[in-house]
């Protein structure tokens, strides 16, 4: 067996079970704070939660995607070591609250989501603005082109799957910056579902458009969040494009600081997140397809989605957890 192979065998093994329970502990520590108002609160309870269940992994994990840089986040800043260092060298994609805003408010679709992979396999994206296109699998690849204009992608899109135009359900960020892209997509027939937030979870919903009822994700959000998502896609066979938006001096400073050589490079899902990957989400608040967080007198319940790169695999785990003190 060679260290390839050794590598993904750990990554089997130790990961694809215990990586469920530190995205539930997470979502369950935000959720609690569901419709407080508070983001700040719920976003610190929930990297709280995560970072102490990361700690009990045996890996040597390394935060590539995280709260930030290490001077304005105290922990699972971007280089922070996590892990008992035992184990497999992974890199770290993480967002422990998935949609500040939307926990706040209790509205649909927040989440605890992670991406792990072996080391050196997630992109190093600088906290900017990413330009994103993606829908979810079973299309031959090249029929979604990020330059392309709204109408083409959603023509061809509407074709390769065998249906009218109308039929297609495009899922778009409600920003006053995509005024001119929620015009075009209306001017093609295609319905939108706008969301106020949460464009990991955007992505996500292309990969299961009978549940959703999302085909295809437009327009511009994190870049951080656009890895975490390619890194769900790696794991469904979903396409991505993605380029990142440096439009000031110090934007692209900071992007060629972190390894980025070519300020417009089109990056594909498998550019983002290669070799095998595993993703993790839990729902915190209700979702189209996640059940949020449920609190019973004398236990709590969580919905899990697990998937893993190599495989294929898609796991859906509810889970009932009695033993409160855990958490």
């Amino acid at each position: 067996m060679n260290m390839a192979q050794n590598i993904a065998a750990g990554l089997d093994r130790i990961l694809t079970m215990e990586v469920v329970r530190v995205t539930e502990r997470a979502a369950v520590a935000a959720a609690r704070l569901r419709g407080r108002g508070d983001e700040k609160a719920a976003d610190q309870v929930a990297v709280d939660a995560m970072r102490q269940e990361l700690n009990r992994l045996a890996i040597k994990g390394t935060v590539v995607i995280g709260e930030g840089e290490r001077d304005e986040a105290p922990m699972l800043y971007i280089g922070e070591e996590v892990g008992t260092g035992k184990g497999p060298a992974v890199d770290i994609a993480l967002d422990p609250l998935e949609g500040t805003t939307i926990c706040a408010k209790n509205l649909p679709n927040a989440l605890a989501v992670i991406a792990i992979a072996e080391k050196g396999s997630l992109l190093f994206a600088p906290d900017v603005y990413m330009d994103k296109i993606a829908i979810g699998p079973g299309y031959a690849e090249g029929i979604i082109d990020i330059d392309a204009p709204p109408a083409e992608n959603i023509a061809n899109l509407a074709k390769a799957k065998g249906v009218a135009v109308s039929d297609i359900t495009a899922c778009i960020l409600d920003r006053p910056r995509h005024a001119k892209l929620i015009d075009a997509v209306r001017a093609t027939g295609a319905a939108i579902r706008l969301i106020g937030d949460g464009d990991v979870a955007g992505v996500i919903h292309t990969t299961d458009p009978e549940e959703t009822g999302i085909d295809i994700y437009l327009g511009t959000g994190g870049a951080p969040e656009g890895v975490l998502a390619a890194a769900a896609l790696r794991c469904t066979g979903g396409q991505m494009q993605g380029r990142l938006i440096l439009d000031t001096p110090e934007k692209a400073a900071r992007a060629a600081k972190m390894g980025i050589s070519d300020p417009k490079r089109v990056y594909r899902a498998q550019d983002m997140a290669r070799g095998d990957v595993l993703f993790a989400a839990t729902g915190v608040t209700d979702g189209n397809l996640l059940d949020g967080v449920r609190f019973g007198r004398t236990f709590i319940t969580t919905h899990t989605i697990v998937l893993r790169s190599s495989s294929r695999t898609v796991r859906e785990i509810k889970a009932r957890h009695q033993d409160l003190e855990k958490f």
